[in-house]
C-alpha cells in the first residue's frame, strides 16, 4: 500500500516503525480519522510489527474507541480493568508494587484465541528507564536454517496460564489454556513467525520433557537477537501499537521505585494457524 495520508518512519529493517501524519498538523488519535487512514494504520501495523505514536492526549473513551476500530475489545481473564472501563488494563509500578512483563511473551498465547494486538498508552514515566523491547518473530523464523525451519513446521506446543496468574479465585477457574502451532502463519501478510514463549508455554506436545525443553530454551536464546528486536523509550503521551501476532516484547524493569503507569486496550484476535507458503 501508498500511503497517502500517514507517514510511516521505519526504525530498524525488520521491526518498528514510528507514524505521522503527512504535513505540519501531526496525527491526533484522539480526533475523527478518515477509514483510509485506519486503513493505512492497520497496514502499517501489518508490515511492520509495531507502530509508534507521540504526543497523544487521549481519554479512556477515546483510547476505547480508537481500538474498536481494529476490532473487538478483549477483556484481560484475570486482571481487572479500570472501574466503568473494563476493556482498559492499568499497568502501574510504583515504590510499593512493581508491575513490570519483564520476560519475552506474547499477551495471554494461553487463550485459545490470543490477542490480535495491543494499543499501550503512556500515562506516567519514571525520569529514567522504563523502556519496551520487541521482536519480530518472523524475522526470527527467517533466521533459522532451512532444516529447523522444516522440523519445528507442523509441531505444537501447550500453553498455560496457571503458573502465571496464581491460584483460581471463585468456582470457575479463568485462567486460560491452550495448545497452538509453533510456527504460527500471519492471517493477513501469510508470513510465518515463532509462536512460544519463555512465560506462558509449557512443553511441546508429544516430546519428551528433555526434548520438549531443549528445542524451547534453543528459540528462547534464539529470539533474544538484537538483530531481530526495536526498543522504543516512551514520553508522556506515546503510544505503542503491536502485532501480538508476529511479535514478543518484555518490558525493561530498571525504574523502580520510580512510578510507572500504563494504559493497554487489547484487540481480539484468532485461533492461531500454521499453513505453509499461503501468499508466495
Amino acid at each position: 500500500m501508498e500511503y497517502e495520508t500517514i507517514q510511516v518512519n521505519k526504525m530498524g529493517p525488520e521491526i518498528g516503525a514510528e507514524i505521522s501524519a503527512i504535513g505540519l498538523a501531526g496525527i491526533d488519535l484522539a480526533g475523527e480519522l478518515s477509514d483510509q487512514t485506519f486503513a493505512e494504520i492497520d497496514d502499517a501495523l501489518v508490515q511492520n510489527q509495531v507502530i509508534f505514536f507521540r504526543d497523544q492526549r487521549l481519554s479512556l473513551e477515546q483510547h476505547i474507541r480508537f481500538g474498536r476500530h481494529f476490532g473487538s475489545l478483549h477483556v484481560h481473564p484475570v486482571a481487572p480493568g479500570i472501574e466503568g472501563y473494563p476493556e482498559i488494563l492499568p499497568l502501574h509500578s510504583d515504590d510499593k508494587v512493581q508491575y513490570s512483563a519483564s520476560a519475552w511473551h506474547s499477551d495471554v498465547s494461553c487463550d485459545p484465541e490470543p490477542n490480535l494486538g495491543a494499543i499501550l498508552y503512556a500515562k506516567v514515566l519514571p525520569e529514567s528507564g522504563g523502556d519496551t523491547m520487541f521482536c519480530s518473530m518472523q524475522a526470527a523464523y527467517r533466521g533459522l536454517s532451512d532444516k529447523m525451519q522444516h522440523f519445528l513446521s507442523g509441531l505444537e506446543a501447550a500453553h498455560s496460564s496457571t503458573h502465571v496468574f496464581g491460584p483460581s479465585r471463585g468456582e470457575k477457574d479463568k485462567r486460560p489454556s491452550a495448545v497452538h502451532p509453533v510456527i504460527r502463519t500471519h492471517p493477513v501478510s501469510g508470513k510465518q513467525g515463532i509462536f512460544v514463549n519463555s512465560v506462558f508455554t509449557t512443553k511441546i506436545i508429544g516430546m519428551k520433557p528433555k526434548e520438549s525443553e531443549a528445542i524451547l530454551q534453543f528459540l528462547y536464546r534464539h529470539i533474544e537477537t538484537p538483530e531481530y528486536h526495536v526498543r522504543f523509550h516512551w514520553e508522556l503521551g506515546s503510544i505503542a501499537f503491536w502485532d501480538n501476532r508476529s511479535t514478543q516484547h518484555r518490558a525493561i524493569a530498571d525504574y523502580f521505585p520510580q512510578t510507572r503507569t500504563m494504559h493497554r486496550v487489547t484487540i481480539n484476535g484468532e485461533a492461531p494457524y500454521y499453513k505453509p507458503d499461503l501468499y508466495y
